[in-house]
């Protein structure tokens, strides 16, 4: 499946990720102002791991990556410093390394696919709750999914906006969890096997967030 090039930049669906996966910032939030939040430990980096596999279904062609992940580097997946890591009238937010996806697949016969993000940093926004939740910022067109042999195709995730895909975060030790159950818009470009009508793809993951600077501290979200 092969989507169609961005107005400016080439984007990748596979790019979604998120979880989404992650965009995992701390900075801006992109849900309402809530309750108070504090994610800790202040400071430490965070790795956040696929568990299970990343799943694309954009109008019926589902693209499955086995291999996910974002880790601390340039700065980022870091939880910040205290007092910033603690938000009395809402969210967390900071910026991560976009997650990779590797070892990806179709359920088309003679079809590989390939999942490209295009921009390096995302960001991530928790907010606690019940359920505490987690919202990866990605950068518009900044997830490119590619499919190639009978059907080749070319799908960006959000190629017109910023997209915040949301999951649910529970705390855990020593790794908590974020689940991803969501939609996000996609342009799809291609000729035969392509679903090109389809304006949205699904996205659903579950990455496990653990502490990469004290693996028996984990990383732990409360009000």
């Amino acid at each position: 499946m092969s989507v169609p090039r961005p107005r400016s930049r080439t984007r990748s669906f596979a790019a979604l990720a998120a979880a989404g996966v992650l965009a995992l910032s701390w900075g801006g939030s992109a849900q309402a102002a809530a309750g108070s939040t504090t994610v800790e430990p202040a400071g430490d980096g965070f790795t956040a791991t696929l568990d299970g596999g990343a799943v694309f279904d954009a109008g019926g062609v589902v693209v499955t990556c086995d291999v996910s992940v974002t880790a601390p580097g340039n700065g980022n997946n870091l939880v910040p410093e205290a007092p910033g890591n603690h938000n009395p009238g809402g969210a967390v937010t900071g910026p991560i390394n976009a997650p990779t996806f590797q070892n990806c697949s179709t359920n088309i016969v003679l079809v590989s696919a390939s999942v490209q993000v295009v921009d390096p940093v995302w960001d991530i926004t928790i907010q606690h709750g019940s359920p505490s939740l987690a919202t990866m910022v990605i950068p518009a067109g900044g997830i490119v999914v590619t499919t190639r042999g009978l059907a080749s195709c070319t799908a960006v995730v959000s190629p017109d906006a910023t997209a915040h895909v949301q999951g649910n975060w529970s705390n855990g030790n020593p790794a908590s969890t974020l689940d991803f159950d969501t939609s996000v818009p996609v342009d799809v470009d291609g000729g035969f096997g392509c679903p090109t009508s389809a304006s949205h793809a699904s996205f659903d993951a579950t990455y496990k967030v653990t502490n990469a600077d004290n693996p028996s501290s984990p990383i732990t979200v409360t009000s």
